[in-house]
């Protein structure tokens, strides 16, 4: 039984690839007991698949009857289900909401696509750069008269997918508790990213926003929030929006002229960053950091993945630990009260069938049967 706020919490993850498995690691790691069925005969289990950490893998052959009635049997004792495949899969395995609710009316049905359950575009393959290309963000990204730069896979896997995902279905939780009745929730990552995109939206209806990207305040066309080159090819952030902190970066800095009292006029930025690329480019990234590193300017060096983990506040914090010589975010965010832990690492496919099956309530002769049906 793990710790954490979600600790007693059942959770049957269906196994997928990227929002998913980040999703029922959050689950997991706020201590829920996550059982993810996994493809009878499928490979997995690697120690830097961090995402599949801290659950146990039940290895099913979903295509028999009898592995179908055991995952109903599982669902009976569940609390959340979560599924990313397109819609209408788990309806033609026998395993669709209505199913799945009539067993445990109590039960919630998270399910994650990137374009919804329904729509023009609901069965279409898709990536998380297709899914943000349709909601405004990945337009909003990028240097002026250049494409669009996609953000990782941030915004719409794991922002606009696992997050959203993992709050409707607490959400849907809570009401079960209290009402007794269960439902579905879908997530669909058009729909996340999009609402990630609230702020803009509200911008750029008051005109505040312009509708190219690399000229606005937040996207880099300021002077004041913008990453920079140093000496040493190393980079820093800015972020000196407020008049308090940019009048600190002008004293740091040394921006004395008075090109520099005009801050949001938005005609002079380009002339103010061109002159505050040769600025930076004076001193070291490790100089910058001794001379403003800590101050309210709102500055950080821009960290690789690798140096990450060495920097005195993560370390302080803990905010990247080692498990199994992988580094590794640690659990966020904290609770005071029931605090987490990690609960251990990915499983290997079909590691726990037989232990997890009989955790969650099947005899020795039920997995005796499961096994001779092929099912398992």
């Amino acid at each position: 039984m793990g710790k954490g706020p979600l600790s007693g919490v059942k959770v049957i993850e269906f196994a997928g690839i990227g929002p998913g498995p980040f999703c029922a690691m959050l689950l997991s790691d706020m201590g829920a007991d996550v059982i993810r069925i996994d493809r009878k005969g499928g490979q997995g289990g690697s120690k830097y698949d961090i995402t599949s950490r801290g659950r146990r893998s039940v290895a099913m052959n979903l295509k028999s009857p009898d592995a179908v009635e055991a995952c109903l049997k599982l669902i009976e004792s569940a609390d959340i289900l979560q599924e990313g495949f397109r819609p209408g899969v788990m309806e033609r395995l026998g395993l669709g909401p209505d199913v799945c609710l009539k067993r445990n009316p109590k039960l919630v049905y998270g399910r994650m696509t990137g374009w919804g359950q329904e729509g023009p575009l609901a069965s279409a393959a898709g990536h998380d750069i297709n899914y943000i290309s349709l909601t405004g963000a990945l337009h909003a990204i990028g240097r002026p008269g250049e494409r669009p730069v996609p953000p990782l896979n941030l915004v719409g896997d794991f922002g606009g997918g696992a997050l959203y995902l993992a709050m409707g279905m607490l959400a849907a939780l809570h009401e079960a508790q209290r009402s007794g009745k269960g439902q579905v929730v879908d997530a669909a990552m058009t729909d996340g990213a999009t609402s990630l995109m609230a702020m803009f939206y509200g911008f750029t209806a008051s005109g505040m926003w312009a509708d190219e990207h690399g000229t606005n305040m937040l996207d880099g066309g300021a002077h004041f929030y913008d990453t920079y080159e140093t000496k040493d090819g190393k980079w820093i952030s800015l972020g000196s929006i407020e008049p308090q902190f940019y009048a600190i970066l002008r004293e740091k800095a040394g921006l004395s002229d008075a090109i520099w009292d005009a801050q949001m006029d938005r005609a002079k930025w380009p002339e103010m960053k061109e002159k505050l690329i040769e600025v930076f480019k004076t001193k070291t990234r490790d100089e910058w950091c001794k001379i403003m590193e800590g101050t309210d300017i709102c500055f950080a060096p821009v960290l690789s993945i690798k140096e990450a983990k060495d920097h005195t506040h993560n370390k302080a914090r803990q905010t990247i630990v080692e498990r199994d010589g992988v580094a590794q975010p640690n659990i966020a965010p904290r609770f005071f009260g029931t605090p987490s832990e990690i609960q251990g690492p990915a499983p290997a496919v079909g590691e726990h069938t037989e232990s997890a099956l009989e955790d969650w309530g099947f005899s020795g002769s039920d997995i005796d049967a499961l096994k001779k049906a092929d099912a398992i």
